[in-house]
């Protein structure tokens, strides 16, 4: 819409274009381009600052200049506050919406908060062999492989896409820019097939980098296509865990992944893949409480979000801890 109005100026003689809305969440939207006078003659902005208390009236007069004229509008501000003090969802809407806060308007539920990854971002060790997981996606979507051991707690990543379309292509579908290109150039997301991922490719690049695993996870949805691969690939015999992406399987994973990183026992090398990944993951909870890897636009997820490696990073972690700290010694057979 916004195009075809550009467009049209022009056409019609002094004609003008006059944009009204709250600020969007993102800075790379055209309206919040728009109000840092981009290409535009006059910018006004009514909006309650970052450090303002959220539930004072001097803030809510900055976001709300007609505040004092319309009673009805401090009435109205007044009961929503109150509903926002105890519901975490309500305050996302409240700040966005009343106070113009530049944020989203709904509570997003990100697997792990920006500062406690990059807290948790290093260098450790390589100490015994590593436990892996395995995120096999279709040609739309990434597939990843992680690599986690127990011992140090190192954790490392590769994805994988397939040729076509190009990069560059898929960067822009996606909305990431040059993101893509980027971790190709840095060797942390490789291409492998033609139209859709070959995963025997990406498994051989895993043994490659990460070494023999002990044992592996991934989701079950891809069964036959794995264990083909695995085979193909010469990976050495190890374990196959089969996890679900549902809150029984899919929910314990995500807690224990949560529950390592707060122990200490997660020290991610770092990734530009990975610290993208881990931005664009999502989580939703049952009413139980227990929370998943969110899918499509669940939580809040961007349709485009790749994430998949950080599936493998929960599903290696997951397994990492399950499977305990084993030295000098290789789970074998199948499971």
């Amino acid at each position: 819409m916004l195009a075809a109005i550009r467009t049209g100026l022009g056409k019609v003689p002094d004609s003008r274009l006059i944009s009204l809305g709250t600020r969007p969440s993102t800075d790379t939207h055209w309206f919040a381009k728009m109000l840092t006078g981009a290409g535009v003659r006059y910018a006004q902005i009514h909006a309650g600052r970052k450090t303002d208390p959220h539930f004072r009236l001097r803030t809510w007069r900055r976001a709300n200049p007609s505040l004092d004229h319309l009673p009805s509008l401090a009435k109205k501000l007044r009961e929503e506050a109150e509903h926002a003090k105890t519901d975490p969802a309500a305050l996302a809407s409240f700040i966005a919406l009343r106070l113009n806060g530049g944020v989203s308007d709904i509570e997003v539920a990100s697997l792990l908060d920006a500062g406690t990854w990059e807290r948790i971002e290093g260098e450790a060790g390589i100490e015994g062999r590593p436990v892996w997981g395995v995120d096999l996606g279709t040609s739309a979507a990434m597939s990843a492989v992680a690599a986690y051991w127990p011992a140090s707690g190192r954790l490392e990543t590769v994805g994988a896409f397939p040729l076509v379309p190009s990069l560059e292509e898929r960067g822009l579908r996606d909305g990431v820019g040059r993101l893509y290109l980027e971790c190709h150039r840095r060797g942390e997301l490789i291409l492998a097939g033609e139209h859709a991922v070959s995963v025997e490719h990406l498994l051989r690049e895993a043994i490659e980098r990460f070494g023999a695993p002990t044992a592996i996870a991934a989701d079950r949805w891809r069964e036959a296509e794995l264990r083909d691969a695995l085979k193909a690939a010469a990976v050495p015999l190890a374990v196959l865990e089969l996890r679900g992406m549902g809150f029984k399987d899919g929910g314990a994973d995500v807690e224990a992944f949560r529950r390592a990183v707060g122990e200490g026992k997660v020290i991610p090398s770092r990734s530009l893949l990975l610290t993208a990944a881990m931005g664009e993951a999502r989580t939703i909870a049952d009413p139980a409480g227990n929370s998943k890897l969110s899918k499509a636009t669940e939580g809040g997820r961007r349709r485009n979000a790749r994430d998949d490696a950080a599936a493998a990073a929960i599903l290696a972690v997951a397994l990492g801890t399950r499977r305990g700290v084993r030295r000098g010694g290789a789970y074998l057979g199948a499971a």
